[in-house]
């Protein structure tokens, strides 16, 4: 792998980043962070509340900071937020220096995953439509990433081997 190249994923809020990154954490014996994870510590509040007291913008540069900082490590498995990689600056450095997976599925199932979470502030009262919208509109950006991911009608365990077999592909190039 090269000296500084975390592997990285992106994709919708309940595209499943977080326990994909966590399974795969212990499997490859890497540390793990979760961004969104990350942010709700250093505040001490939950993502919607965040969202709702500070506002998105306020969130949204947190994020940044949080991730950039994140990316200089070496040798982790970072989980991004739903809408961070959206974000030109954070976008570039992963494009540039890290591998990174989009976990994608289909709009339905990831509109049943999310529809009224309270934990999601972009999904909490959106229409389906809205969503759709959401969904097409980050999938363009999240295709810039190294390696997309088909989900759908895959477990956990699947997509895991999935991501290792492209790591150590990956690996093998340098």
């Amino acid at each position: 792998m090269k000296s500084k190249g975390n592997i990285v994923f992106l994709g919708m809020m309940g595209s499943g980043k977080t326990s994909i990154g966590s399974l795969l954490s212990k499997k490859i014996n890497l540390n793990f962070f979760d961004i969104d994870h990350l942010i709700e510590k250093e505040l001490k509040m939950k993502i919607p509340d965040i969202f709702e007291i500070k506002g998105e913008r306020f969130f949204r540069e947190l994020e940044e900071k949080i991730t950039l900082k994140m990316l200089k490590k070496n040798n982790i498995i970072i989980s991004l937020g739903g809408g961070a990689f959206i974000n030109k600056k954070i976008r570039t450095e992963i494009l540039s220096n890290h591998i990174s997976f989009w976990l994608k599925w289909d709009s339905k199932v990831l509109i049943e995953r999310i529809k009224n979470s309270i934990k999601r502030p972009m999904a909490i009262k959106a229409t389906n439509n809205e969503l759709i919208e959401l969904i097409k509109k980050r999938s363009n950006t999240y295709s810039e990433a190294m390696y997309r991911i088909n989900c759908n009608n895959l477990t956990k365990s699947q997509i895991i081997n999935k991501i290792l077999n492209l790591y150590e592909n990956n690996k093998t190039k340098d």
